[in-house]
């Protein structure tokens, strides 16, 4: 579902990553791990093209990073889950709302936005909340609507960059559990991280990238 053929990313004549080849495939659930600076957000924006392979090309789905025309990245972005360290939730409008407005963008229905978002945030253990604003919320919570919003397409992939780097050991448990959930029902994830923690409770591959090259260290670490 997803590849990385043999690519390369940089700036300013320097090389973040260099010749990186994996694969993912459908429904399944990967780490991303390796210091902070080493390229892990980079190569996670590389898939929903906020950035574009210096080398190399991406296979996603029916795309791919050398033949997209720039009129279809709405379409593969729809297919991808985005969720992100900061919340970046949007501070004036309703949970409700803040789910309601990926949805309206795609031109669905108010009746089936509705239906959807009453779904999801019980999906997410948040149907109590959805009329409060976002500083309403504990970080745990917040992060979970974050999650809500990141399958509101019900995308093929979800991409988590550093989900729980703001979190408590406790709720980063919980938000774990969470996007398990959402593997466990066929939802790719790619999951960067550097909490060696929530690795080891997940029976799932782990990909280290080290001075630009990223290795399956999947044995190594559990």
């Amino acid at each position: 579902m997803l590849t990385f053929n043999n690519v390369s990313f940089g700036y300013d004549n320097k090389y973040l990553l260099r010749e990186v080849d994996f694969s993912l495939k459908q429904g399944e659930f990967a780490f991303i791990i390796g210091k902070s600076g080493s390229g892990k957000s980079s190569l996670l924006q590389m898939i929903y093209l906020k950035n574009k392979p210096t080398d190399g090309y991406i296979e996603f789905d029916k795309f791919d990073t050398m033949t997209l025309k720039t009129k279809n990245l709405p379409e593969l972005r729809k297919k991808i889950g985005i969720i992100f360290q900061e919340f970046r939730l949007l501070s004036d409008r309703t949970i409700f709302d803040n789910l309601a407005f990926i949805l309206e963008s795609t031109s669905t229905n108010k009746k089936e936005i509705k239906k959807k978002i009453n779904n999801i945030l019980a999906e997410v253990g948040l149907s109590h909340k959805k009329k409060n604003f976002p500083e309403e919320l504990s970080g745990g919570e917040q992060q979970r609507v974050a999650i809500a919003r990141a399958i509101v397409n019900d995308p093929l992939l979800i991409l988590a960059d550093e989900p729980t780097g703001n979190l408590d050991p406790e709720t980063s448990g919980e938000i774990l559990e969470t996007i398990k959930k959402i593997n466990a029902r066929g939802t790719a994830v790619l999951f960067a991280t550097h909490n060696y923690d929530l690795i080891k409770k997940v029976n799932a591959r782990v990909l280290q990238i080290e001075n630009g090259k990223v290795i399956d260290v999947t044995t190594s670490i559990k």
